[in-house]
């Protein structure tokens, strides 16, 4: 019982992840050709998304004799970075909110269509939510300094740090700003589909466990970075972040050994 596979772009971080990050390694493209056929994807979509990526500056790329192997730039190091610290510390469930609100306005030219929806696109991604056109919110202190540098918009962006008014009905405000119905679906949809791995209804054995961790995190960074991590106390009752986190992790941890020993016959390195 599996879910449609992830697309490649986020199967490869996964991988990179997984295998790569903090190990001073680059992969040979022939592993991860091999690794990406466990979890579905053939070898034209991998090379195509290796050099997709690659062009993004999210790879860097060598030659060792006849072969390619591939490795991590800045870039592609701080994005796994920032996923590590989803999945394994901040976690997808915000207990420890203490009342803080990120606030950014901006005004854009009309003109600025392209600039307007990139920032948009940013600010969903990094957890922020439009109060009102011009406005978004996100719990928390947000550091977007490095979104309004990249998109060279520091003269049009102002940021502030808020608490809400004691009148102010929070619980509200969130559910005005942000489609809680979405985001639990997602994490519903992830209980539906690994639950039965994490309660025994399903074998992991029975599959590839390499193939299997690598759709498992890949999902998994998908549902998480799609959530702005909201405070818990003004969620719903029935909130499915916890319980869907506890089968990420039971399943993730019933399937680390057999996937490291695959990792260790399959897949080649040379020093980065």
């Amino acid at each position: 019982m599996t879910s449609a596979v992830p697309r490649p772009p986020s199967l490869l971080l996964s991988f990179l992840g997984d295998e790569v990050l903090g190990r001073g390694v680059c992969v040979y493209t022939g592993s991860v050709i091999e690794v990406f056929r466990r979890a579905g994807i053939g070898e034209q979509a991998t090379r195509s998304t290796l050099t997709r990526m690659a062009g993004r500056g999210l790879l860097s790329r060598r030659r060792e004799g006849r072969r390619t192997y591939v490795g991590l730039t800045d870039r592609s190091q701080a994005i796994l970075r920032d996923g590590e610290r989803r999945i394994w510390k901040t976690g997808a469930v915000n207990r420890d909110w203490d009342g803080t609100w990120t606030l950014l306005g901006f005004s854009l030219p009309e003109s600025w269509q392209r600039q307007r929806h990139d920032l948009r696109s940013q600010l969903t991604w990094a957890g922020f939510g439009a109060l009102f056109n011009g406005l978004w919110i996100a719990p928390g202190e947000v550091d977007v300094s490095g979104i309004v540098a990249e998109l060279g918009l520091a003269a049009h962006v102002k940021v502030f740090r808020a608490h809400a008014d004691a009148g102010m009905d929070v619980t509200e405000m969130i559910d005005d700003t942000w489609d809680l119905g979405e985001l639990a679906a997602r994490y519903r949809d992830f209980e539906a589909v690994w639950g039965p791995y994490a309660s025994g209804g399903a074998d992991p054995a029975a599959e590839d466990a390499l193939g299997l961790r690598l759709r498992l995190t890949a999902e998994w960074l998908q549902v998480i970075r799609a959530d702005p991590r909201l405070p818990v106390r003004h969620l719903p009752a029935d909130w499915p972040a916890a319980g869907a986190e506890e089968t990420f992790r039971a399943v993730h941890a019933l399937l680390q050994e057999p996937a490291r020993d695959a990792a260790r016959r399959l897949i080649e390195t040379v020093p980065a």
